[in-house]
């Protein structure tokens, strides 16, 4: 796949990965490397958000569902952001647990062109 980070400030990461090797017949994007790699950012955001904090915590990725709007023709670009998701440190320490949806996003020739939200749950050691 070839995902890696580009930035992580401020509760906000973005990911970039070639198109290259991630294409399907008609040379766009292939849809389950856009699941993944959504899927990827939401979780390697909330592993950055954990360990920042010195947190020692298991992240489950329960459940997803993406929305395509147009093909990607271009390197993948994924961002997603903790805001609004203030509580879920709070919850997390005083209950051990904690569960948050997070929406990742594809921008491709200026628009969104796809996006995903995924339910994951944490659990600390």
């Amino acid at each position: 796949m070839g995902i890696k980070p580009v930035s992580y400030t401020n509760q906000r990461l973005t990911t970039q990965t070639p198109l290259a090797g991630n294409t399907n017949t008609h040379g766009t994007a292939f849809a389950g490397s856009l699941y993944a790699i959504e899927a990827l950012t939401a979780w390697g955001l909330l592993y950055l958000a954990l360990w920042e904090r010195e947190i020692d915590a298991s992240i489950i990725h329960a459940k997803g569902n993406i929305d395509f709007a147009s093909p990607v023709k271009e390197d993948i670009v994924a961002m997603t952001s903790l805001r609004g998701h203030e509580s879920l440190f709070k919850t997390l320490g005083e209950t051990g647990k904690a569960r948050l949806t997070l929406t990742t996003e594809i921008v491709a020739a200026g628009k969104t062109a796809c996006q995903f939200s995924g339910l994951y749950l944490i659990r600390l050691n």
